[in-house]
């Protein structure tokens, strides 16, 4: 930080008040190929050809929204539906993220992503802050189903697109065109329903990333970074209290910082 009789260049006017970048995000794959001894409830013999990225959708926190399937890059083979290109740029924008969104992201998304990546030769991304919305869901409520349809419909902020079944999946592998158009709009309509469902929850968050501290905010909403907040109470522990904050603007709760009141010997 410049001292008091140093002037501020606009670089670092820009650097103290960068907000976050948020990247909401979702992935479709395809299946595994495998030979079996039965139909049901069977084991893998053998894996014949092992599951591809078909498709993702991404969007930016108050931006841009950006969808690519396999088809949309030069050189698309339907024989081999190669998915380094579509693997590549997606982790470029995870690599711009400071914080992750998606739903079942921590356990599939992510992961599969990076999957993808090591098999193509790509360099690890630094590791963003992850909010896993079927984590929070599970975390704070007991909703019937913490699937994201479902969630949607509950908390009234839409559905996700019908695909009409596996036959979807099977088309865009043989390259039938209409079929990629039909899964991109499903792909976007995820990231769609996942951020009106995030939007919902987030103030019920427990342990969301400090969206203030990325701010450079020193008493700013850990959630949305807002500045809005009112006292509200405090919290008490067995040494000290803490001021209780709520946020105006997302209706967060959270803490001050600890005073402590008593010494317990």
């Amino acid at each position: 930080m410049p001292n008091s009789t140093e002037a501020l260049t606009s670089s670092d006017f820009e650097i103290r008040t960068r907000k976050p970048r948020i990247l909401f995000f979702d992935i479709e794959t395809s299946s595994l190929t495998v030979k079996t001894w039965r139909t049901y409830q069977a084991d893998a013999i053998k894996v014949v050809q092992t599951w591809q990225m078909l498709c993702w959708s991404a969007k930016w926190q108050d931006g841009k929204h950006i969808t690519r399937t396999l088809m949309d890059y030069e050189g698309y083979d339907p024989s081999t539906n190669c998915d380094k290109a579509l693997t590549t740029e997606l982790a470029g924008l995870l690599e711009q993220a400071d914080i992750i969104i998606g739903h079942n992201s921590d356990k599939f998304d992510t992961k599969k992503v990076n999957t993808r990546m090591i098999i193509h030769g790509l360099n690890p991304i630094p590791q963003a802050k992850s909010v896993d919305t079927l984590k929070l869901a599970r975390q704070r409520f007991a909703f019937h189903s913490n699937k994201l349809d479902t969630l949607g419909d509950l908390l009234g902020v839409g559905r996700k697109a019908q695909t009409g079944g596996y036959d979807l999946w099977e088309q865009c592998i043989a390259g039938d065109q209409k079929a990629w158009r039909k899964m991109a709009k499903y792909c976007r309509q995820d990231v769609v329903l996942l951020e009106a469902v995030y939007n919902k929850l987030k103030s019920w968050a427990v342990n969301h990333p400090n969206v203030s501290v990325m701010n450079e905010i020193e008493d700013g909403c850990k959630v949305c970074g807002g500045t809005s907040l009112r006292r509200k109470g405090w919290c008490y522990e067995r040494t000290g209290k803490s001021q209780r904050w709520l946020c105006n603007d997302c209706g967060h709760y959270q803490r001050g910082k600890f005073i402590k009141t008593t010494d317990i010997r």
